[in-house]
């Protein structure tokens, strides 16, 4: 699953560092919805696969790891860098966990927000997926 690390371009100067995030360019998808997690006091979040919707998570600040599962494998990523984005196809389970102090997880989305689209119960995920 390492094909699911992108390594965004940084335009850097002396006025600091830029990091360009563009739908169908180097964002795999049309991005339709934008969000974001903060104050996790370190609670594991997640839980779930979607459908449909796919993802490009990037942690802006601190770090986190997201644990990935397609039903037969799984792979644990360390989010650390603002330039690299884990990309998250539907039909995939995941969890995000030990986040750091400050840690912000910035969420783009292929759709738009609808509860239909979620797998919360992973028996039923498995069941979807084999």
């Amino acid at each position: 699953m390492q094909e699911n690390i992108y390594c965004f371009k940084e335009n850097i100067d002396k006025r600091g560092t830029l990091v360009s995030l563009e739908g169908l360019k180097n964002i795999p998808f049309q991005i339709k919805r934008v969000y974001y997690i903060f104050n996790t006091n370190n609670e594991p979040r997640g839980f779930h696969a979607h459908k449909n919707l796919k993802q490009m998570i990037i942690c802006v600040n601190g770090s986190c790891k997201v644990r990935l599962d397609n039903g037969k494998n799984k792979s644990d990523f360390l989010l650390d860098k603002p330039s690299k984005g884990l990309y998250i196809t539907n039909m995939i389970w995941r969890e995000m966990f030990d986040f750091t102090e400050g840690c912000v997880l910035l969420v783009l989305a292929s759709e738009y927000y609808d509860l239909n689209d979620y797998i919360n119960d992973y028996n039923e995920f498995i069941r979807m997926v084999n």
